[in-house]
């Protein structure tokens, strides 16, 4: 044993073939995420993703039926999850976000080798996989798919020695960035970032008469995927109903309080501080060698910090975007230094036992599928219609029972950092909602952030027309099931 743990290190950092890379990468990706494996409650967005695309499927218009503002993108990604059902969808999106994950681990070995980091490149990609269990990207989040288009783009335009790249490349470069803003918007910076190298190249290459052409053409190649999402909803007379979605709610939207906003952020900077540590050394020790593409690749870590600070809040999720450089240049501590290749294996150790811990934990809290049967059960299959006021949005497929509000993402209604900014005052809503006497209506425990006196007033309409049909447990949480009482 005393022989063997030095020889993993070696052969951890050691110059290695892409299949033997990617081999590697799939099996350690499988065993890190495995316990997520047909969970359907892994987190309450890809919950609501998956059951967005599945009401698409049986009908509903995004925006329109079933209300949210994120790009139309997001939800076109689960659709081939949604059309294999309920059951199977969820095993199918989140094999999806498997094969996302280990393709960007991947290319993160690939653009570390090019930068001459190649000893350190398989343990970059490896953190990377370890390290998005960390921020809650173990399932399906939307940066676990837009990643991979993210650094399908770098690694077209990244420079090379000291070549800019072409320009063919760098228009099929904009083209993934297109796309993938239209699963998240907050690629935009990185967008920017990666159109504005292709456009300092041109000029310093003494192109500099197509400065104004060639930026007009990345721009319109990165904005089409947007522009014809636009004309859909034009072309159905619904482009009000998405400029809303997709841009003045987000606007509208409060600012979680200043405390709760430096308390997540702290979290990300401690979540990722090993990695932030081997990227400032390798910085530190850049060496003379492939230069150029090292100091661009500092130049994206320094880009996603950025954009991860403009939009705030600072869920840990939205920490997955900075994984993808940041693994690419913590790489190269891990193979250049020699203390690097000496605590590689046991970070990263501590980085897969750390992370199955948490998983571990935030299985315990937010509930089994056992579990979510059970509450499924509790509320039954009809007839008479469901509202979720506090819950899980996935309750409305798997329960087969009609909504009556186009909000279904509970929090959209419930919460105080969404009132007015969904179209809707929210206690307006609700009270429509109660008045059109839904068969069963569910509430979790209070969280934070919640419109106390919404929950107050719905209670308060429990008591006088409903009786409790059932109290189930989800995770560490007791769901409450209402139904309407007979007259």
């Amino acid at each position: 044993m005393r022989d063997f743990i030095p020889a993993l290190a070696h052969r951890l950092t050691s110059a290695s073939t892409a299949r033997r890379q990617l081999s590697i990468i799939l099996v350690v990706a499988v065993v890190a995420r495995a316990i997520t494996f047909g969970d359907p409650v892994v987190h309450v967005d890809e919950e609501f993703y998956f059951t967005t695309a599945y009401a698409w499927l049986h009908g509903a218009t995004p925006y329109i039926d079933i209300w949210d503002r994120k790009p139309i993108g997001l939800f076109i990604v689960y659709l081939p999850a949604a059309l294999f059902g309920l059951k199977a969808g969820i095993w199918v999106y989140q094999a999806m976000a498997l094969a996302s994950l280990v393709g960007t681990a991947w290319l993160i070995a690939r653009l570390a080798g090019r930068a001459g980091w190649g000893r350190g490149a398989l343990a970059g990609a490896l953190a990377y996989v370890l390290w998005v269990d960390f921020v809650d990207g173990q399932g399906g989040q939307a940066p676990i798919f837009y990643n991979l288009l993210v650094i399908g783009a770098a690694t077209l335009i990244m420079p090379r020695d000291d070549r800019g790249p072409r320009f063919l490349p760098g228009f099929a470069a904009m083209a993934l960035m297109g796309i993938a803003l239209q699963i998240k918007y907050s690629v935009l910076f990185e967008g920017l970032f990666f159109g504005l190298w292709l456009l300092w190249s041109a000029w310093r290459g003494g192109r500099r008469w197509s400065i104004v052409p060639l930026g007009a053409g990345l721009a319109v190649t990165a904005l089409l995927p947007t522009a014809l999402a636009w004309f859909a909803y034009h072309r159905i007379g619904a482009d009000a109903a998405w400029l809303y979605a997709n841009i003045t709610s987000i606007a509208a939207r409060r600012p979680d309080p200043a405390l709760e906003q430096f308390g997540n952020l702290m979290k990300i900077l401690l979540i990722t501080s090993p990695l932030i540590a081997a990227s400032v050394l390798a910085w530190l020790s850049r060496g003379v060698a492939n230069r150029p593409v090292r100091a661009w690749l500092f130049a994206w870590l320094g880009v996603a910090w950025f954009g991860l600070l403009v939009f705030g809040s600072y869920f840990e999720h939205y920490a997955l975007p900075v994984l993808v450089p940041l693994s690419i240049c913590a790489a190269g501590f891990f193979g250049d230094h020699r203390s690097g290749r000496r605590i590689v294996l046991p970070l990263l150790l501590i980085g897969f036992l750390g992370g199955q811990t948490l998983l571990l934990i935030k299985r315990h809290n937010r509930g089994t599928a056992a579990q979510f049967a059970g509450v499924v059960e509790a509320i039954g299959h009809g007839p008479g219609c469901l509202y979720v006021f506090s819950g899980e949005s996935m309750f409305y497929p798997a329960s087969g029972r009609c909504a009556l509000t186009r909000y279904i993402f509970p929090s959209h209604l419930g919460r105080l950092r969404e009132e007015g900014a969904i179209g809707v005052d929210q206690q307006a809503e609700i009270e429509r909602i109660l008045a059109l006497k839904p068969e069963i209506v569910v509430f979790r425990p209070p969280y934070f952030g919640e419109r106390a006196t919404l929950r107050a007033m719905a209670i308060q309409e429990m008591r006088r027309h409903y009786r409790l049909r059932a109290t189930r447990p989800l995770g560490a949480q007791a769901i409450q099931i209402y139904e309407r009482a007979a007259p």
